[in-house]
């Protein structure tokens, strides 16, 4: 009997130490997300107060009136009023009802608002209107005659089919009327053999460096090449 009840004993005494042992890591798990549950509530609150006050909005600058802007576009006088910030190409087109003049790209790179202003080619969407007031300006609307009749570069341009969508067209036909002069007066380009000397003809090597900054999306260069070509010829 004393042998039983010490067997007993002995393995009733044994019993709760499992227990034991398993509810100190479960304690121990518990503190351990609890108090990293408090780190991250309390985080966003640390953060928001070591931010900087944001700075406060700068006054807005007031802006400058319109003021009267008298441009010669075609041979003929433009009275505008125009806030100075105002591009040659959006005065033509948004305010003198010029349409002609294509707005591409608006940088500077396609060549789609060239416009001729004292006979020298420009990109209407790189220049201010201010500008140029007093200056003689040509669009694509005024290089036909006065009676409606065409220019012969622009009777080349239909006959050799140098167009397809036709939106870089009115670029194109300023910038070769520009290059006609250009040759005609003894300017060289940089594929000129000696540019300290007269080209010696208008190439098509002279003509595709000469329109170099005028882009066709459609690709109709070669169209354009002949063309030129041919009204250079007729000149």
């Amino acid at each position: 009997m004393s042998t039983h009840t010490e067997c007993q004993d002995s393995g009733d005494a044994a019993s709760p130490e499992p227990t034991s042992q398993l509810s100190h890591p479960s304690r121990r798990r518990f503190l351990q997300s609890a108090a990293a549950a408090a780190t991250i509530g309390a985080a966003p609150h640390l953060r928001a107060q070591t931010q900087s006050p944001a700075a406060p909005p700068a006054p807005a600058s007031p802006a400058v009136p319109p003021r009267p802007v008298t441009l010669n576009v075609n041979g003929r006088p433009y009275a505008l009023q125009l806030e100075p910030r105002v591009t040659l190409l959006d005065a033509l087109r948004e305010y003198a009802g010029l349409m002609g003049t294509k707005k591409g790209c608006d940088r500077g790179q396609c060549g789609a608002c060239t416009v001729l202003v004292e006979g020298r080619r420009i990109n209407s969407c790189l220049t201010l209107a201010v500008m140029h007031e007093g200056e003689n300006i040509t669009t694509v609307e005024g290089l036909a005659s006065d009676d409606g009749a065409l220019s012969p570069l622009q009777r080349a341009f239909i006959e050799h089919d140098a167009f397809q969508c036709g939106y870089c067209t009115p670029g194109q036909l300023c910038s070769a009327t520009a290059l006609l002069s250009e040759f005609s007066n003894g300017a060289a380009s940089t594929v000129t053999a000696d540019v300290r000397a007269r080209p010696a003809a208008l190439s098509d090597a002279e003509i595709r460096e000469r329109m170099s900054g005028n882009l066709c999306r459609c690709g109709a260069y070669a169209n354009i090449v002949a063309a030129v070509r041919a009204a250079h010829g007729n000149a």
